[in-house]
């Protein structure tokens, strides 16, 4: 699938690390490093522009090593770019470690998979077929 893109950025475009990779990279566009202190989010530009087919998102997750080695993550994830959206592709991270995080440009904050998608028609009912987990919700099928 061909998406129309425009690249603002100082960077090559976001690429497919391997052939089984679903993600690809987003990387920070900034003039100057931003320090996100713990607890902080900041709105983190990409310098990305595009224009998703009819059907398909893109949802920006949070990179496990960020998140793993330093606590920082998206906020809003998986956040969802419609494909009517042509503003520019911003990430919003947050510290949730306990030390500050310098943010310098250029690097990998987030990661971006396109997705298929459907809109729903709703069917208004009076009653719901019947299953056998029912109503059951959280922790519903027990701890193991």
């Amino acid at each position: 699938m061909k998406v129309r893109i425009v690249n603002k950025s100082k960077h090559d475009l976001p690429k497919y690390e391997t052939q089984a990779s679903a993600g690809m990279d987003l990387r920070a566009n900034l003039e100057v490093a931003v320090l996100l202190k713990p607890l902080q989010r900041t709105l983190v530009p990409t310098g990305l522009f595009m224009e998703l087919p009819l059907g398909y998102e893109a949802q920006v997750r949070p990179r496990s090593g960020l998140a793993a080695k330093f606590g920082i993550t998206v906020l809003n994830t998986p956040g969802t770019i419609d494909s009517d959206y042509r503003g520019e592709v911003k990430v919003i991270l947050v510290n949730l470690s306990d030390t500050d995080f310098e943010i310098k440009d250029g690097e990998r904050i987030a990661q971006m998979i396109i997705s298929a998608h459907v809109q729903a028609e709703w069917e208004a009912v009076e009653e719901l077929n019947k299953t056998s987990r029912g109503a059951g919700g959280f922790g519903h099928t027990g701890h193991q």
